[in-house]
């Protein structure tokens, strides 16, 4: 990670009014701990209900993203753990379709796993992994390889961005892949609000600690004095919006000290804003791919109905 650049976002974020962190800095390697953690929390419906749809609806899924059934390069972006990945590329793995796997993520000790995990989960695997931005990579691993690419962005990641971020994301990603190319996105339905808000607000604390890690690494890495226990991890759900928010509130009036010498004050019960976590309606979905222009392919769901995975094409 470069220090200047994380500085540089931190103290952009705090000194904005509103506060706010960005949610993309979670992940160092306790970070990376504590949200596989997460997924394995009995609140966390996501999980489940996205891993319902990989390991009972493989096949399917492996032949919609590549119907040509030629040489290919799969690029995940968040590539996480690749659990839900798994199953594909042990599917096409087996079909004896010519491909490599480019892990995309902004966690370098993630990127250093999976380059070492993958190959003994599956035999033979061709792993390239890439660590930083997710449309700096995907630029990169173009350059590496002209084949046909499948772009995989899994678990509701693009529920991290505002609507507005997620439109020109998809569509700065759409203007980078070539025609042909497929992309797999995973989206979380609107549902239960109650269920929704359990699920950043965990019986277990995780989440919670999740999110104050992020101070933890701030003070690490900035030589900054958060006391984490002078914040209140506080999530709230919108069921209009479908806008699931995380926040840390200042327990007094407190200023931090960083050590370069930077203050930032905090008023009592004065918010940060950490994650969004945005729900979607399949309205929204169809309504994103028609004003990117990616054409839509099929849409998998879980057994409840609680989530979407949707496969367009350039």
């Amino acid at each position: 990670m470069n220090t200047t650049i994380f500085q540089h976002d931190v103290f952009n974020g705090l000194k904005s009014k509103p506060k706010s962190l960005p949610s993309k800095y979670f992940y160092d390697a306790k970070g990376d701990v504590l949200f596989q953690k997460i997924m394995a929390c009995e609140d966390y419906y996501l999980t489940r209900a996205d891993n319902e749809i990989f390991s009972e609806q493989t096949n399917a899924l492996a032949n919609t993203l590549n119907t040509e059934q030629s040489e290919f390069d799969v690029l995940e972006l968040g590539a996480g753990d690749a659990t839900k990945s798994t199953y594909l590329l042990k599917e096409w793995q087996n079909s004896g379709v010519d491909f490599t796997y480019y892990p995309i993520d902004i966690s370098s000790s993630m990127i250093e796993y999976l380059e070492f995990e993958m190959p003994k989960r599956i035999p033979n695997l061709k792993v390239k992994g890439l660590s930083g931005e997710y449309l700096e990579q995907v630029s990169e691993a173009y350059r590496i390889s002209k084949r046909r690419k499948i772009i995989l962005f899994l678990g509701s990641s693009i529920g991290n961005f505002e609507l507005h971020e997620a439109h020109n994301f998809l569509r700065n990603l759409y203007n980078e892949i070539q025609p042909g190319d497929a992309v797999l996105i995973g989206f979380d339905l609107k549902k239960n609000p109650h269920q929704i808000l359990k699920a950043y607000n965990d019986s277990e604390g995780i989440t919670r600690d999740f999110n104050l890690n992020l101070l933890d690494r701030i003070n690490s890495e900035l030589n900054a004095d958060f006391n984490t226990s002078e914040f209140e991890h506080f999530p709230i759900y919108n069921p209009l919006t479908g806008a699931c928010r995380s926040f840390l509130i200042s327990q007094k009036e407190q200023d931090i000290t960083f050590g370069n010498g930077t203050v930032i004050h905090f008023k009592a019960f004065e918010a940060i804003d950490m994650e969004l976590s945005q729900k979607f309606s399949l309205e929204d979905i169809d309504t994103i791919a028609l004003r990117i222009g990616f054409q839509k392919q099929h849409y998998y769901f879980d057994s409840n109905n609680f989530y979407c995975n949707a496969i367009w094409k350039k």
